[in-house]
């Protein structure tokens, strides 16, 4: 993806308010063809009002928008004739079978029957779900409704796929097949747009993302970019008694670049946090624990906001 790629999503001073309370507040986004891009933030940061305008089942309040090229306050129908969409939650047919499930949704978009035949079997191995082909859909897991909602997603072959928390309520490996999933159809070209407020699943997916909060957007980039841009290369995380790692401020502040209290730890932003660590022991301050990692999109969530992605 480059930026010679045509603009499919492009949003300016983009607005939506519901009453009095504005949930989006003036976005500009520009989304690439063959391009996986994120929107971060917490719950409440404005990412589904956001998702929603740009599916045509939300009008916008304001600003401009299009959406493949095109309008969706005035060509709303057309636009979804080309969009694959996986909601927050399933809302899978729970009456049909897992085949069912894809070729009923398939004629809904004029398919005929032999071409949804062939393609519930193609999505049906590209979701690993081929032996689950023609059970009944509640028994199954989490992470294969998952698999199948993104499944009948793509059953159009849709220009431009919206995923809204994709992975929220699975347990870890359900969550890593289905990145496995997504990241497979990356890979083929699919335009991905992935609402999300897990900082690991936007580094795994996203090329380009926004950091949303409060219905605006306070930084956008490269995961590795955003990263460089407003962390440092390690963090250093000091656990404390909760209440008591305040007093240990003044004593380390001056060992990192940047020094954020959480209710029980200190992060200590530093290019070097064995070396800090050291330093710390030296001057006789004592945590419960101590940790040396990489920093993440949560640590420059926490210094946009002030706060970390989920409080």
């Amino acid at each position: 993806m480059t930026t010679a790629e045509p603009v499919l999503v492009r949003a300016n001073g983009l607005t939506k308010h519901f009453g009095d309370f504005e949930a989006v507040r003036g976005i500009d986004v520009e989304v690439r063809r063959g391009e996986a891009f994120g929107f971060l933030g917490p719950n409440g940061a404005g990412k589904s009002s956001t998702m929603r305008m740009i599916s045509c089942t939300s009008p916008r309040t304001g600003g401009e928008l299009s959406v493949l090229g095109l309008d969706p306050n005035t060509q709303g129908p057309t636009i979804r004739a080309r969009l694959g969409v996986v909601p927050q939650t399933d809302n899978l047919d729970t009456e049909l079978t897992v085949r069912q499930n894809l070729q009923t949704y398939g004629r809904y978009f004029g398919l005929s029957r032999a071409q949804v035949r062939e393609k519930a079997i193609e999505l049906l191995e590209f979701a690993q779900l081929a032996d689950r082909a023609d059970h009944e859909v509640e028994p199954l897991s989490g992470g294969m409704k998952r698999r199948l909602t993104i499944a009948r997603s793509l059953i159009n072959d849709p220009d431009l796929l919206l995923l809204d928390e994709p992975t929220t309520g699975l347990d870890p490996q359900a969550r890593h097949l289905l990145w496995d999933r997504l990241f497979r159809l990356k890979q083929s070209g699919v335009t991905l747009i992935i609402t999300t407020h897990y900082m690991d699943e936007a580094e795994q997916l996203c090329d380009r993302l926004v950091v949303m909060d409060g219905g605006k957007i306070a930084a956008e980039g490269s995961p590795s970019e955003l990263i460089s841009r407003y962390s440092t290369r390690e963090v250093l995380e000091l656990r404390f008694a909760p209440g008591t790692q305040e007093a240990v401020v003044p004593s380390v502040v001056d060992l990192a670049e940047r020094v954020e209290v959480l209710p029980d730890r200190l992060l200590l932003y530093t290019k070097d946090g064995e070396g800090a660590l050291g330093a710390v022991h030296g001057r006789g301050v004592r945590p419960l624990s101590s940790l040396v990692r990489r920093s993440t999109l949560e640590d420059v969530f926490l210094h946009l906001t002030g706060r970390t992605l989920v409080d």
